[in-house]
């Protein structure tokens, strides 16, 4: 497995939207758990399972957010 450009990897990885990411951290998990890398490439991966799982916390944060603010706007209309 080549040497990732982890600037490269996060850039993309920070265009991903909520299922690409997580599907392919299911990918490096599943990786993982075979085994069989060496350390270079296990921490490799290791990485880019911390970006993606960071990757889908931001995505589910901003969704968390936006139905926090709906409830609040409809819960404003009720009392209005």
């Amino acid at each position: 497995m080549a040497e990732p450009d982890t600037a490269q990897d996060t850039a993309e990885i920070a265009t991903f939207g909520y299922e690409r990411a997580r599907d392919e951290l299911v990918n490096v998990v599943k990786m993982l758990e075979q085994g069989g890398l060496d350390l270079d490439d296990s921490l490799a991966l290791w990485e880019r399972g911390e970006a993606l799982a960071n990757r889908c916390e931001e995505h589910l944060a901003g969704a968390r957010q936006r139905v926090e603010e709906a409830i609040s706007r409809s819960e404003a209309a009720e009392e209005a």
